[in-house]
């Protein structure tokens, strides 16, 4: 059985990107891109919202990589290895191998996928994000606070909703970046 991990870089004040759409302010160094590599080379299957999946897509093309640093080129491996979920009922069709779309967000077939796998699944974007914490599915919560505040924007969990979390692990990077790993007790 694999567990629904939500991971995501978001700023000290919680937001995945700024009041424009921008996230520049978290692109990783490479100390960061080598954890998220190790936390991605653990994953079978990833869940995403359309707009995450349009941003994310761009680790299938091999052209920009040629001059990218070796741990960039190793994540492209990684996410093209890993089975990919796209929610969206605008989306007509999908531009990397491994890839699905479903319609709607169906609870049961995410729980019916997480007791199948044998590797654990991730979940990117906020709204897909939601909607798995709040239908209780997201087990843990992995989350990269970047030294920045953005003052608004896209918030990286859910408004409304309670998560009673356990810490599981935490550490800090060479750049300011804090690595926080909870274990989701209770959504209500």
């Amino acid at each position: 059985m694999g567990k629904l991990i939500y991971a995501a870089n978001i700023s000290l004040d919680g937001y995945l990107e700024d009041e424009t759409g921008s996230f520049d302010w978290s692109v990783p160094d490479e100390e960061v891109h080598a954890f998220w590599n190790e936390h991605e080379r653990h994953i079978g299957t990833s869940l995403y919202g359309r707009r995450m999946y349009e941003t994310m897509r761009v680790w299938e093309d091999d052209d920009w990589l040629t001059d990218e640093p070796a741990v960039v080129r190793e994540y492209a491996r990684i996410w093209r290895d890993a089975d990919k979920v796209v929610y969206s009922s605008t989306l007509d069709e999908v531009s990397t191998a491994r890839t699905r779309i479903e319609r709607t967000f169906d609870p049961g077939a995410v729980r019916r996928l997480k007791d199948t796998s044998e590797a654990d699944l991730s979940i990117g974007g906020a709204t897909i994000g939601a909607e798995a914490f709040r239908h209780g599915l997201v087990d843990e919560c992995v989350l990269l606070l970047c030294p920045v505040t953005v003052g608004g924007g896209k918030p990286a969990l859910p408004r409304g909703l309670r998560l009673d979390l356990e810490l599981l692990d935490h550490g800090r990077f060479r750049n300011g970046v804090i690595y926080l790993r909870h274990a989701v007790r209770n959504a209500t």
